[in-house]
């Protein structure tokens, strides 16, 4: 059956978070920055839907089905370039504090639901720096933020179809892409066989206990063997 990639809808919501929370149940990033024993995944999948619907606004939102089927298979949410000497529209910044005010909202209601903010902050600290570091394109950088299919619908080619729905208009327009991995293995030789390269390691260290994520790049026009 012909998979499908297609724009975030409103119905497709439920079936997204659920992929989400599926893929990083036990992702490394999640184990460190929540405390696992208070995590509530009521409030996670709140809050996952907050920034789903901030993603249908403001970035490029795919899910991934089986033609004629609303079961969501993968899901993928890109954030589009920002030029470096651009300041914040009015769009932009209404869209920051409504995102912003939807969270505040969210945690009165649940609480933190096992979130640690002070890692939570380590972590964009660190993000800060390397980004400063490997963002040298004045235009910006088509950024994967989220990309996962689940397990049963692994090996179908769904993650190439939502990684080139992007990195295809990327190439058209000669723009660079970049993510962060949280893992190195299997992710990092995942992630090179769509063209992009390792170029630094976040690390992220609460007096000791800390996680590396793993900051990579695609130049336009780089891609699997089969495209080359």
């Amino acid at each position: 059956m012909p998979v499908q990639v297609s724009s975030l809808a409103e119905r497709d919501i439920p079936g997204a978070v659920a992929a989400i929370q599926e893929a990083f149940a036990d992702d490394p990033y999640n184990n460190w920055v929540f405390d696992k024993s208070k995590f509530d995944p009521k409030r996670n999948a709140v809050s996952l839907g907050i920034r789903c619907r901030w993603g249908m606004r403001n970035g490029i939102f795919h899910v991934a089905k089986d033609e004629g089927s609303d079961e969501v298979l993968g899901v993928a949410c890109w954030l589009r370039p920002h030029p470096a000497d651009q300041p914040p529209t009015w769009h932009d910044w209404f869209e920051g504090w409504r995102l912003y005010l939807n969270q505040v909202g969210m945690n009165c209601w649940y609480g933190r639901g096992g979130l640690n903010v002070k890692r939570y902050w380590i972590w964009k600290s660190a993000q800060s720096d390397v980004q400063s570091t490997v963002w040298t394109d004045p235009r910006g950088y088509y950024f994967l933020n989220i990309m996962v299919v689940v397990p049963k619908a692994q090996g179908r080619g769904i993650g190439r179809l939502m990684m080139e729905a992007v990195t295809d208009q990327a190439d058209a327009e000669d723009m660079r892409c970049y993510l962060e991995s949280s893992r190195d293995v299997p992710n990092i030789q995942i992630y090179e066989s769509f063209g992009f390269k390792f170029a630094k390691e976040l690390e992220c260290d609460d007096d000791g206990t800390a996680i590396k994520l793993f900051a990579m790049v695609r130049e336009p026009g780089a891609g699997s063997p089969r495209k080359n």
